[in-house]
């Protein structure tokens, strides 16, 4: 729509199923760039995707007309027939349920950029559990122990 100006900055973080360590090194820069196309090709602009070998952090310029759940559907299914298609990983891949979408300001624009950049080095420190669990509290968000992302029991 005409006369229309947004800026809207989302971090999406999500989780390899059951937390299981199977992103490799050796295809996760493609696969990040498969994610970060797909979030393009929705008409989003895409900042920023890293992670390591269990989990995913995007970061994004969301256009408005675009869902916020449908965008992760579509970045998941589509990002996970990739990796079946191509045989990335010995048994069948899928990503965990749910995601986690933490909103920022231009001024932290950098400052999230930079961490998403840095997260093998900063998983030497903290652990997925941890640091997701953080981002709900500093976020101040509710949230229910049992719906956190699960390891397989």
């Amino acid at each position: 729509m005409a006369n229309t100006y947004h800026q809207i900055y989302l971090q999406f973080v999500f989780a390899v199923k059951y937390r299981k360590a199977v992103i490799s090194k050796e295809w996760k820069s493609t696969l990040f760039a498969v994610i970060g196309n797909l979030i393009n090709e929705a008409g989003c602009k895409t900042i920023i995707v890293n992670g390591v070998e269990d989990h995913v952090h995007c970061f994004v310029g969301l256009k408005p007309a675009v869902s916020v759940s449908e965008l992760m559907k579509t970045v998941k299914a589509k990002s996970s027939k990739y990796i079946n298609d191509n045989r990335l990983t010995a048994r069948r891949f899928e990503w965990q349920k749910g995601y986690g979408v933490f909103s920022y300001s231009q001024s932290q624009v950098d400052k999230v950029y930079h961490y998403i950049q840095n997260q093998e080095t900063h998983h030497k420190k903290q652990t997925f559990q941890d640091e997701y669990i953080e981002f709900l509290k500093n976020f101040k968000i509710d949230y229910d122990e049992q719906y956190i992302f699960k390891e397989l029991e």
